[in-house]
């Protein structure tokens, strides 16, 4: 009879690691979140959600071209076919986007979790009171349960940074796992003691795999994910080949599949003409060093946020700094960070090593948005912080065990304890528009877009004299604000003070001649004024900007009519048929226009057309026998 082998000593810490300490950081995180299931729909999720016509069909090819307008969904399929599952799930009710948006924070925790405590195995054997478990856990909880989380995790569009996050991460620990280097020998070989009576796990080559296809997809999520291969690279050369050339050697075959990932960033930018609409590029009024110059102080605050996570903000607004005076120390203060990430990431010893790479990780994640590229909608954001933040957190778990010692968990739990208690109550701010931008407005008074949207929220909820008051503030910010002028507009429209609400459309149509909605609002005006010239005006306006607005077409072609120009009216109910061949008014409204022009015949052929359409038309029956009398 064969013996039973002897039960490791490390099976129940692995058992302990492997299950109950990953099910707390999960329970902890839906906690934390829960009180986030209800919140509507704010700020980007607009355009990503609501006027998004490609998530509207989960089984339509159109779902992976999402809207190149510039919105959060631009050149990002994979996140638009996430947004195509919840609106296929709940349409506009949020709960479903929600629920998505917390599991997969949740899955990057656990993600983080399992990358850190292969990552720390490289230091605990030269720190003594330093313990990689305890020091996973809590730099993992630091992070999940950080206040700056929340406007990743609560803002649905944010979903973009959260998911490019999961992946990133998956990336970094499918490598490795399939590096297989990070656990010294004696461990590995207990670990796998322990498991023996368990399913074998994934070849190394497959894990090596995953982090390629992972890299492959979170490319088609967000920008951000270009920096993946080089963070990759070089955290291999840290903790697991020790040099750049070792790592190549090693994997040279896994490197240049990692590298051609960058194709479907291209591609995706290509597809886009190199930019995201009119939300980043270089020709949209910003320069690139004016931008840079905001990223100074940008970077600065993120490192403030990180460690004393107060104000808070949703929006931050477009200011620019354009001179290098007004943020000189911060300047001075990145660059000697950068200078210390170097030296350390450049040095021999390990311990010194990991440092360089924890810089690299803040720097490189944060190259895309917070460089010299212009981000001109939002010059600053916090949800840009949500990878970066795991470099920062786990330093701090670093400094707080080493200096600490066997105190150590214990300050780090108060500590995890103190970002749970503040994301819930940041969270209770997300629980209506109002709330929010009345928040944000407070904190950041010089900020036009907050006072507007904040306008927005209260005329929405009923209360017309403070939005009112709201459309002032912003307009006295920022009195070129064309969206403010805009929604203002439709504001007083709906309490029926037209006078005021064409004052604004002017002033829409005057800063922005291509604004279609506000051409569509003067038109529709001028009609009930009976100023048809007014009206012919503004829709030449629209269909120049969008040749194939039907609406537009349909109008203005009975406009025309009425005004017995009827060769003009006779195209413009041609082009709506050209889109439309199976709309029987356009086909009735043609044979009105060609019966008035003396062309009978050509009439009879329209009303015929439109009658197979809809046989119980009277009025066209009548139009049809008066045509067939014509031609008697």
């Amino acid at each position: 009879m064969a013996a039973v082998p002897a039960r490791s000593k490390s099976a129940p810490r692995a058992f302990a690691w492997r299950w109950p300490a990953p099910a707390c950081l999960v329970f902890a995180v839906v906690l934390a979140y829960a009180n986030t299931l209800h919140a509507p729909f704010l700020f980007d999720d607009a355009g990503a959600i609501l006027e998004n016509p490609t998530i509207r069909r989960l089984d339509s090819l159109a779902v992976f071209l999402p809207p190149a307008d510039g919105s959060t969904t631009t050149g990002r399929p994979v996140v638009n076919v996430s947004f195509a599952v919840n609106y296929a799930l709940s349409g506009e009710n949020v709960w479903s986007y929600h629920a998505l948006n917390l599991a997969i924070h949740a899955l990057a925790a656990l993600t983080l979790l399992g990358l850190l405590r292969r990552t720390f195995a490289s230091l605990q054997p030269k720190l003594s009171v330093f313990n990689r478990d305890v020091a996973a856990l809590a730099a993992a909880s630091l992070w999940a349960l950080h206040p700056l989380q929340t406007e990743s995790v609560t803002c649905i569009a944010q979903r973009t940074e959260s998911l490019c996050g999961l992946l990133y991460l998956f990336t970094l620990y499918a490598f490795a796992r399939g590096s297989a280097g990070l656990q010294p020998a004696s461990e590995i070989a207990a670990e796998l003691r322990a498991k023996a009576s368990h399913d074998p796990e994934p070849t190394s080559p497959t894990w090596l795999v995953l982090a390629v296809v992972s890299c492959a997809v979170g490319m088609a999520s967000k920008e951000v994910m270009v920096t993946a291969p080089v963070l990759v690279f070089l955290y291999d050369r840290t903790f697991v080949a020790r040099s750049f050339a070792g790592a190549w050697r090693a994997r040279r075959a896994f490197y240049v599949a990692l590298a051609a990932t960058w194709l479907v960033l291209l591609a995706l930018l290509a597809l886009n003409s190199g930019a995201r609409g009119a939300s980043a590029g270089f020709a949209l009024g910003v320069s690139p060093w004016a931008y840079l110059l905001t990223q100074c102080e940008a970077l600065v605050l993120y490192l403030r946020l990180s460690l004393w996570p107060y104000p808070l903000l949703l929006d931050y607004g477009t200011a620019v700094t354009r001179s290098l005076a007004a943020v000189w120390w911060q300047g001075l203060v990145i660059l000697a960070l950068l200078f210390a990430t170097v030296a350390a990431a450049c040095d021999r010893r390990p311990s010194r090593r990991a440092l360089g790479f924890a810089g690299a990780w803040f720097f490189l994640i944060l190259a895309p948005s917070s460089s010299f590229v212009p981000l001109v909608t939002q010059t600053m954001a916090e949800h840009r912080l949500y990878l970066p933040l795991a470099a920062v957190m786990s330093l701090v778990v670093i400094a707080v065990q080493v200096r600490c010692g066997a105190r150590g968990p214990a300050l780090l739990a108060v500590l995890g304890l103190a970002g749970f208690t503040v994301t819930v109550a940041r969270n209770h701010d997300f629980r209506d528009a109002v709330t929010i931008w009345s928040d944000t407005a407070a904190k950041l008074p010089a900020n036009p877009r907050a006072h507007h949207n904040l306008a927005l929220a209260l005329h929405h909820a009923g209360r017309p004299a403070e939005a009112h008051d709201r459309f002032t503030r912003a307009l006295a910010l920022d009195p070129g604000y064309v969206t403010a002028h805009y929604n203002w507009a439709v504001a007083l429209l709906a309490e029926a003070r037209t006078a005021e609400a064409l004052l604004h459309l002017a002033a829409t149509v005057r800063l922005a001649p291509d604004h279609a909605d506000a051409h569509r609002q003067l038109a529709r005006l001028a009609e009930q004024a009976g100023r048809l010239a007014d009206v012919e005006i503004h829709f030449k306006a629209i269909l120049r900007l969008a040749p194939d607005d039907l609406t537009a077409h349909r109008r203005l072609g009975l406009l025309l009519a009425r005004a017995e120009r009827l060769a003009p009216a006779a195209e413009h109910f041609r082009a709506v048929l050209r889109q439309e061949p199976s709309d029987a008014d356009a086909h009735a409204n043609l044979g009105n226009v060609l019966l008035l022009d003396g062309r009978p015949r050509d009439a009879i052929v329209c009303y015929e057309m439109s009658l197979r359409l809809r046989p119980d038309d009277a009025r066209t029956r009548e139009n049809l026998q008066i045509a067939r009398a014509a031609l008697r």
